[in-house]
């Protein structure tokens, strides 16, 4: 009840609305246990055929030879990616009798934070390349000078928290393969397509960031974000079972016989793992086609309307990605209000619109930052930017500065 409500949460990325179908499926399953498959084996299935179905839309090589697993979220997804890479990492340079101390793996500086944690967890050297007002994302700028024989891999992403703009998963992967070539070291990419997984296929289908280019080596995606499900759900898909190195999987016993398992976790619900099927059989490729585009649409006028707002406000970027986009505060000496009084204003009218710092090297930087999901109406859009436009004209007509407001109560 003091939760507020979840649809005008424009902050997170995760699903805040299924429909009644969605809702009664959901109440029948709830004392399904994804990791139990013997006594489970029909919800088992269906977690195979999903991954199936992602290794097939990301355009892996050889479906039957791909091998994925769900997860509680794309953030389990990551920490299984990431092990693969080091487990890989670590097994060559046992055969090749090199020391396997001192793994690094190399991320954009506006990583998601569950990628800091699975270098502090798993003891990984994590190497942030900063981003700049030149270099927005990752994008193979002065990579070499990041890499060395003890570098894992690198973490590209689709669809960065911050802003929501991809990183060109091509572009760095042709810089991977300039290094090799002065360097003979072959470094693979992991994926986090937690948000531009469910989009890019759909909205951007020509666009090479996934199984088309040969060094990645692993893709994981959010099903309870633009997968369109409940929280709860995330999903990891290898190329083929040579880049999952063996001694990171589990035999389990299914239907009188064994069956290969990796996760970090064990009892949890699998209701969402049907959530996901049902939702994949309802929609198919045109069904999620229209619903993402329909998203994007609302965040492209959204993005324009705040656009006209010029004498206040300066986007970041447009949503061409995903359907998100941030903006900073212009600079004016009369100004009494920043973006975290915005934020707290639109509080009061029950919506959540974040502002925070940018990342490391940026951090002089204030930006405010919209995630549009499946729900979101235009009719909603309007209510928001009247709730925008009346929240400024409060802010610019007080006659003095509020007290200083540099909080940002929200943590990628």
């Amino acid at each position: 009840m003091l939760d507020g409500n979840a649809r005008l949460n424009l902050a997170t990325f995760v699903s805040t609305w299924m429909d009644q179908n969605a809702d009664k499926l959901y109440n029948e399953a709830f004392d399904k246990n994804a990791i139990d498959k013997d006594e489970y084996p029909a919800t088992a299935r269906l977690e195979t055929n999903c991954w199936h179905m992602l290794a097939d839309l990301w355009n892996a090589p050889d479906n039957s030879r791909t091998i994925g697993c769900s997860t509680t979220g794309s953030s389990e997804a990551c920490m299984l990616g990431g092990l693969a890479l080091k487990r890989r990492w670590q097994e060559k340079r046992k055969a090749e009798n090199k020391s396997i101390a001192y793994p690094n793996l190399i991320m954009s500086s506006a990583v998601q934070v569950c990628w800091e944690k699975f270098c502090n967890y798993f003891d990984v050297e994590p190497r942030y390349v900063p981003i700049s007002l030149e270099h927005k994302v990752l994008d193979g700028y002065e990579l070499e000078k990041y890499i060395d024989e003890n570098t894992i891999g690198v973490v590209a992403i689709m669809g960065v928290t911050y802003t929501g703009m991809y990183e060109p998963v091509e572009k760095i992967s042709k810089a991977l393969d300039e290094i090799q070539e002065k360097t003979g070291f072959n470094i693979p990419i992991h994926v986090d397509a937690a948000s531009g997984g469910m989009i890019a296929p759909f909205l951007q289908a020509n666009l090479k960031w996934d199984f088309r280019l040969e060094r990645v080596a692993s893709i994981s995606t959010s099903g309870h974000k633009y997968g369109l499900v409940y929280p709860g759900i995330g999903w990891v898909v290898w190329r083929d079972v040579d880049v999952l190195p063996k001694s990171l999987i589990f035999e389990v016993s299914y239907l009188g016989g064994k069956m290969p398992t990796f996760a970090l976790n064990f009892s949890r619900p699998g209701a969402q793992i049907l959530l996901q099927y049902w939702v994949f059989l309802r929609y198919g490729y045109d069904g999620y086609k229209a619903v993402q585009k329909a998203t994007i649409s609302v965040a492209e006028y959204l993005a324009k309307e705040v656009e006209k707002m010029s004498d206040v406000f300066e986007l970041w970027n447009h949503p061409t990605d995903i359907p998100v986009f941030a903006w900073m505060l212009k600079d004016s000496a009369s100004r009494k209000w920043n973006l975290y009084d915005l934020s707290d204003r639109l509080r009061m009218k029950g919506w959540q619109v974040p502002a925070y710092p940018m990342p490391v090297n940026l951090t002089e930087i204030t930006v405010q930052r919209l995630v549009i999901r499946n729900g979101m109406s235009i009719d909603l859009a309007d209510r928001l930017l009247d709730d925008i436009k009346s929240q400024i004209k409060y802010l610019e007509s007080l006659d003095t500065a509020l007290p200083k407001n540099n909080q940002a109560g929200f943590h990628h």
